[in-house]
């Protein structure tokens, strides 16, 4: 599939000028940082410094006092809590970082609660409410779930259980009547920040109670992993707040990772360096990046909540000893295999469905329904589906009584709106502009797929349907010195918001060097007619069909990231590049 090629905005000429000259950098790094907003030297230092002390007060977020209070008064009281939390990595991982602080208060009168996929489903259920009530519960704190349970928290108030939500969804028209309401996307809350995980509300949480209850604020960072992962696999923007948590959550990840994150590791080959921490206190194999939390991490701790149970997951991030933790880790990782085999089957099945139907195939959106795929994989097929035809999708299956279902979408159209718009089909929904879930009565089935489509026909730019490559900045590779390298690792970390920068180079031309490896990649040695440069390497994956064009010589355009290569202690530059476009196409 052709890509289109799209160039960011440049930066005003006035404020490139002015951060070249008081950071003493090129244009090129000036240029992206104007891309970012960032037009002061002070900005600046903020972006590249970010510190702890640049977090918000948690008590800025409407309901924070009301849930703090609650929290002191059930402590006060000896009242037993569970921590409620969604089967998914942000919602493990907040029950893990709440459950962890909130135990040495409550002892044994702590425990922690995630619905079953399969039996409840998303979020805030029935059975849940029923089972703190029968255990004489009389405070559940729920995390990344719960922004849309009217009806659910109405039950629970009837059965004298308390909840305070922390959620980062959209609010409905009403919210919840619960204790406390904290979400930063509530109409009526000031936050400065809107952007958090549900594990970043829940850390807002501890911190608002470590102020009250004078603990040191220092402790309080040996959970920013559990964050970090948590902005990762949520896909949130790392800009603002998030950059700081996700900045500290991944040094804590890298100099000292708790047993759960470092067992499941080894099986992405990942262990420990056997010459110790690094100059800069690293003591695993490899510096992990967000995009390692992505996918590393994430699948794994996911894959108990979508073949099993994911207390299985909290467990593993609550283990303190490295042989319960190793354990746990195993078992979980055979779980990931099972869903590995299981959605590349779904996939495929997914594929064949299209490709047998010629009105699918040349549609603007996707919608299959099977009765016998496994709910807990599904979201995987939508965006694996989105990724090959590049369209809005969405992938449905029977639970129960219902069909469930996850949507995916393509930039800059919001799925989560043409769900909305279909709402008076269906039973539930919740998500964000990219990624959804929702569920229905099979005799709405048709009456869904038919309006979903039609609204993705009216609404979606015929452009959009077109895979995009955004372009940062062109340079040259004369630009490519060790100081802009090491400039450039200081805008990390990258991730939706604040990507890693992608740049175009020009009149590129073959040394002479490069050749195909693995029968569909190319490994590029490249000259740029118009810099002076030595040759720079480069790796384009799954684009051996130019290999020919590129060897007779002919001039050609790259987009790229630029990395670092480490093998034997020896660090590399190599481009890795997106796509390839010659001169005279």
């Amino acid at each position: 599939m052709e890509n289109r090629w799209v160039y960011k905005q440049k930066g005003d000429v006035q404020v490139v000028n002015h951060l070249a000259e008081v950071l003493s950098i090129g244009k090129p790094l000036a240029g992206l940082l104007a891309q970012r907003d960032i037009r002061t030297f002070e900005e600046a230092k903020y972006f590249f410094r970010p510190l702890l002390e640049h977090l918000h007060n948690p008590y800025l977020m409407k309901d924070m006092d009301k849930a703090v209070e609650r929290i002191l008064k059930a402590i006060e009281r000896n009242e037993k809590i569970l921590i409620y939390g969604d089967y998914d990595v942000d919602g493990t991982t907040a029950v893990a970082l709440v459950y962890s602080y909130l135990k040495k208060y409550f002892k044994k009168r702590i425990e922690f609660y995630i619905p079953d996929r399969y039996d409840e489903g998303y979020g805030i259920s029935f059975k849940g409410i029923d089972h703190a009530a029968d255990h004489n519960i009389n405070l559940v704190i729920a995390l990344d779930c719960g922004i849309k349970a009217v009806e659910k928290i109405a039950y629970a108030n009837e059965r004298h259980v308390d909840f305070i939500i922390c959620d980062h969804h959209r609010p409905g028209d009403d919210l919840p009547p619960a204790v406390a309401v904290l979400d930063s996307k509530r109409q009526d809350c000031n936050y400065p920040f809107k952007e958090l995980s549900g594990a970043g509300v829940g850390f807002k949480l501890i911190s608002a109670l470590a102020e009250k209850l004078k603990d040191p604020f220092e402790e309080l960072v040996n959970y920013l992993d559990l964050v970090a992962v948590s902005i990762a696999a949520d896909i949130v923007p790392i800009t603002g707040e998030n950059r700081v948590l996700a900045y500290f959550g991944l040094r804590q990840l890298n100099t000292n990772p708790r047993p759960g994150f470092e067992s499941v590791l080894k099986y992405a080959n990942v262990g420990r360096r056997e010459e110790g921490a690094d100059k800069d206190g690293n003591v695993l194999s490899k510096v992990l990046t967000v995009s390692d939390l992505v996918f590393l991490i994430g699948p794994r701790i996911n894959a108990a909540g979508r073949i099993e149970k994911a207390s299985d997951s909290v467990r593993l991030l609550l283990a303190d000893k490295t042989s319960h933790a190793e354990k746990l880790a195993e078992a979980i990782n055979d779980m990931n295999t099972e869903r590995r085999n299981l959605d590349n089957q779904i996939t495929e099945e997914a594929l064949a469905m299209i490709e047998k139907d010629q009105h699918l195939k040349s549609a603007k959106s996707t919608v299959l329904f099977n009765e016998n795929w496994h709910k807990g994989v599904i979201g995987i097929v939508a965006s694996r589906l989105t990724d090959n035809y590049y369209r809005p999708t969405i992938i449905l299956t029977r639970s129960n009584n219902f069909i469930t279902g996850s949507a995916r979408s393509v930039k800059n159209f919001d799925v989560y709106d043409a769900i909305d718009h279909c709402s008076d089909l269906l039973e539930h929904f919740g998500g964000h502009m990219y990624a959804a879930g929702l569920s229905l009565k099979p005799d709405n089935l048709e009456k869904f797929r038919k309006k979903f489509n039609q609204y993705v026909n009216e609404y979606i730019d015929d452009e959009l349907l077109i895979p995009e490559i955004e372009i940062d900045l062109p340079i040259l590779f004369s630009d490519i010195t060790p100081k802009f390298m090491r400039i450039l690792k200081q805008f990390s970390p990258f991730g939706p918001g604040n990507m890693a920068p992608v740049f175009v180079s020009e009149q590129v031309i073959d040394t002479g060097r490069s050749k195909i490896v693995g029968q569909k990649h190319l490994k590029l040695s490249m000259m740029q007619k118009t810099s002076r440069s030595a040759a720079v390497s480069g790796i384009a994956f799954q684009q051996a069909h130019h290999y020919e064009r590129i060897r007779s010589g002919e001039p050609f355009s790259i987009v790229y990231h630029l990395e670092e290569n480490e093998w034997k202690n020896n660090i590399s530059l190599q481009l890795n590049i997106k796509d390839i476009k010659f001169e005279e196409d």
